[in-house]
């Protein structure tokens, strides 16, 4: 979602139904192709997928995977922030998303209220199914008040490792047939649905990693230019200089949570400690705690007096622009009157560097904006967000078997190959 709102989708995908159990996801082994059960044991094979989109004017990044049999390709919007992945039904709808050529139309394959997962979405608030033999309904909310309604459903994803196997593993999803979207926000990304790559038992990933298909270990590099690649799987994870920071241990966490971390401003203390960070790719920028954001804005302001920038309050793009003497083309012919952020983790054992082009974007009108946000705006509390901005030119790993999240300066247009 570009200005105002957060994110298109998700960012922090606070999902009112937590989905699956690992004894769902053992019932589903059973629909494997029988080729292919003698493969499932092997762990720790890869595979790389490349990426559409960028962060601006589109706002998000995109993956093709093949779903069913035969198989058909489907455009999925991806989302570290949240667990459950959908996909537009061929179903009657209403406010639903509108890719007439990318709707998945279920075959006998929806999951009913007798499977171990549908007990698991129960909770307080979800309508207990009235028979076993009913279908099992899921409702997942987004913080930014977007929603998907549907039906849980399990088919075949196709898949290439980088070994150059082919895999058909069974995952569930949802079938999404009642999409509602923020008002007052730009019109959702044209895609089929989202791919749910957070770290619950709901997600791809975890699905994936039960099925002893690969390891439980994802990345992206998102490349500024646009496009980029999302991998799984352990084998193209860094062995040097990547930093590591410890996930969040609350249970309750469904998404990639770290910290504490310090804010600094060009290498200087801003006073700002204790922030719990995300890392939301389903965010199309940054957002930060209320006093968070006043302190960059403060610093930001005070450090552009003299320089030939003015405010661009004409400019709604996003709430904070500037303009120079003539437009702008890139954010490199700005950069330079700006500073970069930091974010320290722990006792500065691992730092997150944000260089002025990880949180500014220029505009199709020739400004330069801020692309953090103020959180607190859009009811986040204190929960401080790393979008797509500031995440970009990045390879970003989130290893949930050794509950840890790096990051590593990388190249995302040289996809890599198998």
């Amino acid at each position: 979602m570009d200005g105002h709102g957060v994110s298109r989708k998700g960012m922090i995908a606070a999902v009112y139904w937590v989905l699956l159990c690992a004894a769902a996801l053992q019932g589903s082994v059973a629909d494997i192709p029988r080729f292919w059960k003698k493969s499932v044991s092997r762990v720790g094979s890869s595979f790389v997928l490349p990426l559409s989109g960028n962060v601006y004017p589109l706002g998000y990044y995109s993956v093709s995977l093949s779903i069913g049999h035969p198989a058909k390709a489907f455009d999925l919007d991806i989302d570290t922030g949240s667990d459950l992945t959908w996909v537009q039904c061929d179903a009657p709808c209403t406010a639903c998303t509108k890719p007439l050529d990318s709707l998945y139309k279920p075959n006998n394959n929806l999951m009913h209220c007798e499977n171990p997962l549908c007990a698991a979405i129960n909770t307080s608030g979800n309508q207990p199914c009235k028979t076993p033999s009913d279908q099992c309904d899921y409702e997942v909310e987004y913080a930014d008040q977007g929603s998907s309604f549907g039906v849980l459903v399990n088919d075949y994803f196709s898949l290439k490792l980088l070994n150059g196997s082919l895999v058909s593993p069974r995952l569930a999803f949802g079938c999404g047939y009642d999409q509602h979207f923020p008002v007052n926000t730009p019109p959702p990304p044209p895609t089929a649905g989202v791919l749910g790559l957070g770290n619950g038992k709901a997600s791809i990933i975890s699905q994936l990693s039960n099925l002893s298909v690969i390891r439980n270990v994802l990345g992206h590099c998102l490349s500024a230019r646009g496009g980029g690649f999302l991998f799984f799987g352990d084998d193209l994870v860094p062995s040097s200089k990547i930093a590591w920071v410890s996930l969040s241990a609350s249970s309750s966490d469904k998404h990639y949570a770290a910290g504490p971390a310090e804010l600094l401003y060009n290498d200087k203390p801003t006073g700002v400690k204790g922030l719990k960070v995300v890392f939301d790719s389903g965010s199309s920028y940054t957002y930060l705690n209320s006093k968070a954001y006043q302190a960059v804005l403060n610093q930001v302001r005070a450090d552009l007096k003299g320089k030939p920038l003015k405010d661009a309050v004409e400019d709604k793009s996003l709430p904070i622009c500037w303009k120079g003497a003539k437009p702008f083309k890139s954010v490199h012919e700005v950069k330079n009157h700006f500073k970069p952020l930091q974010l320290n983790f722990g006792k500065g054992n691992a730092q997150l560097q944000l260089l002025p082009e990880a949180y500014l974007i220029v505009t199709k009108h020739g400004n330069a904006c801020l692309g953090i946000l103020n959180g607190g705006e859009v009811r986040l509390g204190e929960l401080n967000l790393i979008g797509d901005i500031s995440m970009q030119d990045k390879m970003v790993v989130y290893d949930n078997e050794k509950k840890q999240i790096g990051w590593v300066t990388a190249d995302c247009d040289r996809l890599p190959k198998s």
